[in-house]
């Protein structure tokens, strides 16, 4: 049996003015997604545990069959996780955005972009290996990722305040989101003396002759120590691999035991390498049990509230992902592929909420299916009354026991 998992970021939403009060995969054409949909079994996944913050690290924790409540200690370790970075007891890993401060050093300074215009990567390695050099006598570490995401450990951390989201407050005032609790003044002061350091860097000064959004701040977040997992590989007794642009996922692989496949090209933005993600995974099939396929472009044009930008990044995830896999699964036999997104973001609110997503199974036991003709949408998903829930019950159902589910 092979199992294929198809993670479209963030593709769940809500009916908006926008598309005429109807949804982006309402919009979208989806000939791929509404086949397994279709033919297979369709339902919601409730992905984010009661108390904690819908993103997506909770999100594909559960979706990888993980209890948050046992296992999640933070973003920042996981994603270190994918940087192989070696985290000590008292290590704190946190999430290290660059990003575009509006009205910066004024009370009215407000987060104009969490992503820095969308900085490449390659200008975010320079300016994050610039400020590691200037902090590299304090117990702060600075590690380049990819594009605007990066991260820093505390090194022994004593404590560990309460942060926010940089995608949560786009357009809001900072002043009131700023690190709060214990040792929240180190991380303040930190963020704030990146901001002066970054002021005249060469990055900013070539991308504002550029016309292009500065990276003029760093935001710290998602912190935490070093989670101890065991292994999915471990769990179900197979070989599996993790396709993602995006050190979140790939760490949240790693710990997971699935092997880090790598793509050329893969950017967690829209222009990704969609061709290369089918092409490794069917490629990755022949000698692995299990692969995860995952897309950030349909979140981060939930983010921006581009409604045009998120039905296109649907549409190429089916048309360049899922339907290339699903046309060539059955060459290697028995197989179940699930679709989904791992949580709702909403254009109209441009950040992730809780709600339950959908998703779809195909198994290639025709016994496995419940063939309700049903198209993959939000609301289809709503009528067929199947809810898995805790999500994380989601993982051991699909490899073990889909056949109880159905029946």
């Amino acid at each position: 049996m092979k199992y294929v998992v198809l993670l479209g970021d963030g593709m769940a939403d809500y009916p908006t003015d926008k598309l005429g009060g109807k949804t982006p995969l309402q919009c979208a054409f989806t000939p791929y997604m509404d086949e397994i949909s279709a033919q297979g079994t369709l339902g919601l996944v409730d992905t984010i545990p009661q108390g904690f913050s819908p993103g997506s690290d909770v999100a594909t924790l559960s979706v990888l069959g993980y209890d948050s409540a046992q296992n999640y200690t933070g973003r920042g370790p996981l994603e270190a996780a994918s940087m192989r970075i070696n985290l000590g007891p008292n290590d704190i890993a946190y999430r290290c955005n660059l990003v575009t401060i509006g009205d910066k050093d004024t009370p009215q300074a407000f987060m104009e972009d969490f992503t820095a215009g969308h900085i490449s990567s390659e200008e975010a390695k320079e300016i994050i290996l610039d400020i590691d050099n200037v902090f590299h006598s304090f117990p702060f570490r600075f590690f380049p990722g990819v594009g605007y995401r990066h991260l820093m450990v505390w090194e022994n951390a004593p404590a560990s305040p309460h942060t926010t989201p940089p995608h949560d407050i786009t357009g809001k005032l900072i002043a009131e989101y700023l690190p709060h609790g214990d040792c929240s003044e180190e991380i303040i002061q930190l963020m704030k003396k990146s901001g002066e350091f970054l002021l005249n860097h060469p990055v900013n000064d070539r991308r504002k002759q550029q016309n292009k959004r500065q990276a003029n701040y760093i935001w710290l977040w998602g912190q935490g120590k070093k989670p101890q997992f065991t292994p999915l590989t471990q769990k179900y007794d197979l070989k599996g691999g993790m396709i993602s642009a995006v050190d979140l996922l790939k760490g949240i692989g790693v710990l997971a035991g699935l092997i880090a496949l790598p793509v050329e090209g893969a950017t967690g933005y829209i222009d990704t390498n969609y061709e290369g993600k089918a092409k490794m995974a069917l490629g990755a099939l022949k000698f692995m049990d299990f692969v995860f396929v995952h897309l950030e472009a349909p979140d981060e044009m939930g983010h921006e509230g581009n409604a045009e930008g998120k039905i296109k990044a649907i549409e190429l995830f089916d048309e360049k992902i899922v339907g290339p896999v699903l046309n060539n699964i059955s060459s290697f036999g028995d197989y179940r592929i699930i679709v989904l997104s791992d949580h709702p973001t909403p254009l109209d609110i441009k950040t992730h909420v809780s709600d339950p997503s959908p998703f779809a199974v195909l198994s290639s036991r025709k016994d496995e299916n419940k063939a309700a003709g049903l198209a993959f949408t939000e609301e289809n998903a709503q009528k067929s009354a199947l809810m898995i829930s805790p999500g994380h019950m989601l993982m051991e159902k699909f490899i073990k026991d889909w056949g109880s589910v159905v029946g």
